[in-house]
């Protein structure tokens, strides 16, 4: 749905690591970076991107959801965010207050965002 998302963090290469290991199984990886004042641009399709860069500002927290293709790449990222220091916000599984087939994890990023990846499928 977005072209790219652009956010300040506070320990660049802290969030780097975090969002390359939490987001590996969704096929994410580093497409450009520059120094840390510009960030690095993280993709997996080379269309749609997820920027960071090192700040000082303090933004309000932010919601980013990412699309997974399977339940499995919903687990793994789940993991993977997990151990690459994510605290849980919501382990993988149904919900259906959004729609039936709506399965998601949701982790606490290095700076307090809620990050998530979704799949919209049925488990078939």
């Amino acid at each position: 749905m977005f072209d790219h998302v652009k956010f300040g963090v506070s320990d660049y290469e802290a969030s780097k690591a975090f969002f390359l290991k939490a987001l590996e199984p969704l096929g994410v990886a580093v497409v450009s970076e520059g120094p840390p004042t510009y960030g690095v641009e993280l993709s997996s399709d080379g269309r749609v991107s997820l920027c960071l860069y090192q700040t000082e500002e303090k933004p309000a927290h932010l919601h980013v959801a990412f699309t997974a293709e399977t339940r499995q790449q919903v687990e793994a990222f789940y993991r993977a965010a997990l151990e690459a220091g994510g605290n849980d916000n919501g382990a993988p599984g149904l919900r259906p207050h959004y729609h039936a087939n709506y399965y998601a994890a949701f982790v606490i990023g290095p700076d307090g965002h809620n990050i998530e990846a979704v799949c919209h499928e049925s488990e078939a």
